[in-house]
Order: structure tokens, then sequence, then C-alpha cells
């Protein structure tokens, strides 16, 4: 990677980000939807920063357990200390530790970025819950004498009424609602829900405006769909919707480009031409107030099929754009990110298709 990150270096010149470090990631044999993800979520800056504070304040122990977590806070901790400014990593205790904890991704085959995503954010907020509660356990079994605030704490720990609100769903969690409308009685029973990220059916030439208002899209439920009103105490047709309650600080939206179609008996790739705007505006949440996005990175797939294929990763850091390729790092140009909406055509030469864009709430960057 010498010239490629000299050249990469030279075109930054003197914008080079100050502190800033980029790295490529070694492939150990069909680890691109590892090094794919690991990017995208290394420039999810408040991220970074929550997972590198996590790791300088647990380091002091020492004997911490070998987890996922750690592994991660590890190498992110790695790459951003490094002398130099570009070069090349080897993630090889985090993929090692990966292929341990999930045997989904012990084989060298071509594996799904987004099922390694979502296996990945609840890996960690599970690790991060159980500290929290042998933390707690400590607390409350500690001598009486140490425990000076003991009773007002026990009482606020005590009520279950609130989950533990981690670092990882401050950042990834937001929240939907799903509203059912009794057509008879009017009543509205609504059910609310969390998500780390929100997976879209998508449509040829379209966009993800028009995809997430077809996310939200009210639904009617009659004939055999009826829904039970517990008002009315029977089944009465309904209209159904979902829609965004509380949207997360990082919305991540996976468009789903894998779908099975019966009359072949296996998956086929959707090369469906979606357009992602650099800054979105989601307008479909329950508060009707209008939640500004800013895209920072998008994970690509390459290839024709679900079962084979590559992943590369765009990111925006320091409002320059680069394209992340495993061990290869390049500057690219803002408009080139069109070239990832996908295909108008059926059949194209162009294979390289958006499938997570990850986006930053800017309300929220700007105040924090």
């Amino acid at each position: 990677m010498g010239a490629a990150g000299s050249k990469l270096e030279k075109a930054l010149g003197d914008q080079f980000p100050e502190g800033e470090r980029y790295f490529g990631l070694e492939n150990f044999g069909n680890t691109c939807y590892c090094n794919s993800v690991l990017q995208a979520l290394y420039f999810c800056v408040p991220f970074r920063e929550q997972l590198l504070e996590y790791y300088s304040s647990n380091k002091s122990t020492g004997d911490a357990e070998e987890n996922l977590l750690t592994c991660l806070a590890d190498l992110f901790t790695q790459i951003s200390s490094q002398k130099k400014k570009t070069g090349v990593i080897a993630p090889k205790r985090f993929v090692q530790r990966l292929k341990k904890q999930n045997e989904l991704f012990r084989s060298y085959m071509h594996q799904d970025a987004h099922e390694f995503l979502n296996f990945l954010l609840n890996e960690l907020v599970d690790i991060l819950e159980k500290e929290a509660q042998a933390a707690k356990s400590d607390q409350e079994t500690s001598p009486p004498e140490k425990m000076v605030n003991g009773p007002k704490n026990a009482q606020a720990n005590g009520s279950h009424k609130d989950p533990l609100v981690t670092w990882v769903h401050k950042n990834f969690q937001g929240i939907l609602t799903n509203e059912t409308r009794c057509l008879r009685c009017e009543t509205v029973t609504a059910r609310d829900e969390t998500f780390f990220d929100l997976s879209l059916d998508i449509e040829q030439n379209s966009s993800i405006t028009s995809c997430l208002k077809n996310f939200s899209s009210t639904e009617t439920l009659n004939a055999e769909d009826k829904f039970f009103c517990d008002k009315c105490c029977s089944l009465q047709e309904a209209q159904k919707r979902m829609k965004i309650k509380k949207p997360p600080h990082i919305l991540v939206i996976h468009l789903k480009r894998f779908k099975y179609i019966e009359q072949l008996g296996r998956y086929k790739k959707l090369s469906y031409r979606v357009v992602f705007p650099l800054e979105l505006k989601l307008s479909n949440t329950v508060e009707d107030a209008e939640s500004e996005y800013s895209l920072f990175a998008v994970v690509v797939h390459v290839g024709s099929g679900p079962n084979h294929g590559h992943y590369v990763s765009l990111v925006k850091s320091h409002n320059h754009w680069l394209f992340f390729d495993d061990e290869n790092v390049e500057m690219i140009d803002e408009s080139a990110v069109q070239t990832f909406f996908g295909s108008a055509q059926e059949y194209s030469s162009n294979t390289d298709h958006g499938y997570i864009l990850f986006y930053e709430s800017l309300g929220t960057s700007n105040k924090s």
C-alpha cells in the first residue's frame, strides 16, 4: 500500500485532516463484508469516540476478558494511534474472535455485510448490558459503609421500567410505532418497537425518499387479514401503518437488494437504480417534524448475485470522500457517489450498487 498511501497523502496535501488516519484493512479470504462495515463504523465519529473512550477507561482493569467489543476497541485504537497517516492494518484478532463467536462467519463463503452489521451491534449491546449488570451487582454487594448513596441508587436501579441505554443505543437506536386503526370504532392501537437499521424494499428507478414513503404507507387489513379490535371485541377491517416515532442519531438504511424468487428457487440480486441523496430529509415521523441527515458512508455490493461478489465502502471524512477496498484506500470525487445508485436497465455491466447507507443527524451533530 506504500505507493497508494503516499498517493493519498499527496492528493490531500495540506488538507490532510489533523489527527485523522486512513488505513486499509487486510482481507483474510473473503472478509471484505467485515472490512467494509468496519470502515463505515470507524468513520461514524460519535461511535468511534465512545468506543475509544471505552477502551481507555477499561484498559486499566487489565484483566478484562476478550470479547468482540474489546477486539473492536483494540482495532480502532490501533488505527487511531498510528504514527503514519496511511497504511494497512490486519484486523486479525477481531476476525478470529468473530469466527469463534459465530459459526456463520467461519466459512470462506461469501457473507452478507448487513447480517454482520446486525450481529455486531447486537453483540456489543449484549456485552455492555452484561457489564452494567455485573457492575450493579458488585455495587449492591459492597460493604454498607462504602454505599453512601446506597438506598437511593438501589431504588432507582431497582425499578425495571427503563431498559439500559448503552452508547450503542444512543447512536443507532430509533423507535418505530405500528399504528392500527379500527375502521368500525376508529380506535387506534399503537405498538412501539426499536430498531438499529431500517430494511427497505426497493423498486426500479426509485429513491430513498420514495422507499421510506412506501415503508410508512397505509395498508388495509380485510378479508382473512382482519384485525381483532379489543374495543369491538371482534375481527374488524382496519388500517395499519408504520411510522418513525423517534429517529436515531445515526440512521442506517439497508436496501433489500437480495430477493427470493420462487420460480428460480434461489435468491436474485436486484440491481435497481435507487437514488440516495447526500442530504436526506426524514418527514414521515410521528411528530411530522423534519429530521435532516447527512450521508457519511455507503457499503457497496459488487457482483451480479448474492452468493458471490465483493464489498467495498465509500466514506466521507472531513468533507472528502474516500474509497476503501480492503487494503486499498483512495480519494474519490463527491460526484462519483452517484455511480453506486444502481442500474437503470436490468442487464448492465455496472454491478457496484449501494447496499447499506449510513446517515448522521445534522440536528444532533451540531449540538454535540
